[in-house]
């Protein structure tokens, strides 16, 4: 496991039906929480529809930028899922049926199931590595740094489970969160003060109303126990100094 505490990454989401509402993505949360548990932090998300040109843009700018790019949708057995097409576009590899991947459906389906449609899952960029499937047989892959996925939640996360072991991290970002009982108006010009002294540290500040009442949790993110710590404690002291209370 690497050490470098700044291995990133980013997520494109790819779909209309995102965009339009008629699907709620759940692929972004599960994604940033698990990458970070192995020290992989996730530095952008963009959500784009399926337009292959769009999508060549965007997959050959994030993985120019990050150490790793996941992409989630468009790889099912419909006309519009044409993503696996414009990966191969984007890294200029010839594009077809991959025999593997035929081969997986075939365990999977019986001769009258393995439809044209499901084998356009098989369609897949030239020289790929094959991210299993174990619910429904339709593998991802994975192209160089960056791992194509599907949109279906249950599934994308199956398969991450199956090649997360082989994702090279850093430290684990670490977080603490402070809830108080104070606007954040009110605890607004001192925690940037605290910013300021502490630059190498994530501080968030992020405001509720709970049964009426105003209030604020500030989040507080490093690599280092100590460093966390450290600033979370100058916030407590902070927050009781101004008369709140800390739950």
């Amino acid at each position: 496991m690497m050490t470098d505490p700044d291995i990133t990454a980013a997520v494109l989401i790819i779909g209309n039906e995102v965009l339009s509402g008629r699907t709620k993505d759940a692929n972004l949360g599960f994604l940033g929480s698990e990458l970070n548990k192995i020290g992989i932090l996730v530095m952008e998300a963009r959500v784009i529809r399926d337009d292959q040109q769009m999508i060549m843009d965007h997959v050959n700018d994030l993985r120019r930028r990050y150490d790793y790019l996941f992409t989630t949708g468009g790889i099912g057995p419909t006309h519009d899922d044409i993503t696996s097409e414009s990966i191969a576009k984007a890294f200029a590899l010839p594009f077809g049926r991959n025999p593997d991947a035929v081969r997986m459906l075939s365990e999977h389906y019986d001769d009258k199931d393995l439809t044209a449609a499901r084998l356009r899952m098989a369609n897949t960029p030239e020289g790929v590595i094959l991210l299993d499937n174990p619910v429904s047989k339709a593998p991802g892959f994975q192209v160089e740094n960056v791992f194509v996925l599907p949109g279906v939640p249950v599934i994308m996360q199956a398969i991450f489970a199956g090649f997360r072991h082989r994702l090279q991290g850093g430290r684990e970002m670490l977080s603490a969160t402070l809830t108080c009982d104070l606007p954040e108006g009110r605890i607004a010009e001192n925690l940037g003060h605290i910013q300021d002294r502490n630059k190498d540290v994530e501080i968030g500040s992020y405001p509720y109303i709970r049964l009426g009442k105003m209030g604020v949790s500030v989040v507080v993110r490093h690599t280092d126990q100590a460093r966390l710590d450290s600033v979370s404690g100058e916030i407590k002291a902070m927050i009781s100094g101004l008369g709140g209370k800390i739950f």
